[in-house]
Order: structure tokens, then C-alpha cells, then sequence
């Protein structure tokens, strides 16, 4: 299992925009997140959510240039969380191990540069086809099936631009980007290891703080403590349908609950033995 901590270098985040816009401020989070337990520093510069204001790549690009070298002179682990094709070549160019797209790849013109590159690739399934998530009805029944045959589509033309499949991760995508239904979250999670069996490839999930905790919860603040422990359990619901990578606001609270999820495994493994 490995956690990817959440740093967003924005003005309009849903849970934190503007916290982290300055380098300053954004380094210190970064290895903040780092020593809480996070393998991996997954950095997006321009929001998803519903209410986000576009912005230009050139921006996205300043706003990345401006912390990764500080980061690789650490050794961080860098995961690029961007769908836009030219800020996902730069990140190519500079050599991050991870490029984390919420639309899993869609833009063709890249594959050639992907193909060539060593880095893995998160290839996550959104109802959108485009731009930042979108408040969509979609019927709680179809959306395993929407899934399905999203990352079947997206795996056979990447396959076929030569880009390796041990270098894929599939993520089936939460919250709005799944549609405003808390129910297409649950119902993903709950299909975890049937996507694992159709695919054979690793899962990623982020529910960290997303839109449909706080709808069951009935709490409005993503950051508080009630959203928090929500979130955890859905991270190790989720780690025990067989995600392989959480991506979370929260590194330390989850590297304890699986410490102690670990724990108690181990425990009942040796216990059944005798």
C-alpha cells in the first residue's frame, strides 16, 4: 500500500485553495505530508472542483516550477496531478514518477510522449470528458458499468500507442466526478475488486474530503474533524477491497488506522492457524 499526500497549489481548492499558493507555503506542506507517512507528493496547480476557475497552463507550469526542484533535491516522490496535456508533458520532461489525470489520458497528441517516458500513470475514470467536475445526475446502477467500459477503451489506445501496462493505475473516480450521487461512490468502492479482476491492474482511491462524505454526514466543512473520520473509514473500506494506493489529505491518521488494520490482520491470520 502506498499514500499519496494532497498538495494543492491553488487559489480555489475546495478544502484548502490559497493555503499553499505561495512556494513557501507549499514546500513546508509538502514535506509536512511527507513525514506524516506520505510515499508519494501528489501536487496539482489548477482546481477540479465544480466551482474552479479554469487557468492557463503557463500558470499551472509557473506555479510547479516554482517548488519541484526544492522536492527533488529532497528525493520526494512527485506524482503530477493535471489534465492538460501541455503542463503533462513539461511534468514528463522533468521526470516525476507519477502523472495523475482526472481524465484518464484523453488527449491522443500526448501518447507519443508517454509512450517514451518511465513514469506511471493514473488513469482515472470521470463522467466528464473535460475541464473540472460537474454536478451530473447519472443513475447509481449504470456508473459500475460506465466505469468498466471507460477503462476499456482507455487501456486498448493506450496499449496500442506503446505505452506499457505495468505502468498503469486505475482510479474509478469519486465524488462529483462520479456524479452527485453519493450512491456512484459507494457503489465503486464497493466494486473494487471487480475492477481489480476485469483489469489486473493496480487500484488507486481518493475519497479524501470529497462531496459525498459530507453529503452522508450531513457536515458542511471538508477539513473538519467529522468529514476526517469519514474519510478514513472509506480509505480502509477501501484498502480492504484491495486498493493498492490512497490518495489523502491526511497522511499520518491513515498510516495509523492501516498500521492497525495490519495489526489486527496479522492477529486473526495466526489465530485461525491454531
Amino acid at each position: 500500500m502506498k499514500i499519496l499526500g494532497v498538495l494543492n497549489i491553488t487559489e480555489d481548492s475546495f478544502s484548502d485553495g490559497g493555503k499553499y499558493l505561495t512556494p513557501e507555503a507549499a514546500l513546508a506542506q509538502g514535506f509536512k505530508l511527507i513525514e506524516e507517512g506520505a510515499d508519494i507528493l501528489d501536487i496539482g496547480a489548477a482546481s477540479s472542483n465544480p466551482d474552479a476557475k479554469r487557468i492557463a497552463p503557463a500558470t499551472e507550469i509557473s506555479r510547479l516550477q516554482s517548488v519541484l526542484p526544492a522536492l527533488k533535491e529532497k528525493g520526494t516522490v512527485l506524482s503530477i496531478d493535471s489534465f492538460e496535456p501541455s503542463v503533462q508533458r513539461w511534468a514528463l520532461a522533468e521526470g516525476v514518477e507519477y502523472l495523475n489525470d482526472i481524465h484518464g489520458f484523453g488527449a491522443p497528441s500526448l501518447y507519443p510522449d508517454m509512450a517514451q517516458a518511465k513514469a506511471k500513470l493514473i488513469v482515472m475514470h470521470a463522467i466528464q470528458n473535460d475541464g473540472a467536475a460537474t454536478r451530473v445526475n447519472v443513475p447509481s446502477t449504470d456508473i459500475f458499468g460506465r466505469a468498466l467500459s471507460f477503462f476499456g477503451k482507455r487501456l486498448d489506445a493506450l496499449a496500442k500507442a506503446g505505452v506499457a501496462q505495468d505502468r498503469l493505475i486505475l482510479d474509478p473516480g469519486m465524488g462529483f466526478f462520479v456524479g452527485s450521487d453519493p450512491e456512484n461512490s459507494l457503489t465503486l468502492l464497493r466494486h473494487l475488486p471487480d475492477l481489480k479482476a476485469q483489469f489486473g491492474l493496480p487500484i488507486l482511491v481518493s475519497v479524501s474530503r470529497k462531496s459525498f462524505l459530507r453529503k452522508i454526514t450531513g457536515q458542511s466543512d471538508p477539513a473538519g474533524l467529522p468529514v476526517l473520520a469519514a474519510g478514513l473509514a472509506a480509505e480502509l473500506y477501501a484498502y480492504l477491497q484491495g486498493a493498492d494506493y490512497l490518495r489523502t489529505h491526511a497522511p499520518a491518521a491513515l498510516k495509523a488506522a492501516l498500521a492497525i488494520q495490519s495489526v489486527l490482520q496479522v492477529k486473526d491470520f495466526n489465530e485461525g492457524r491454531h
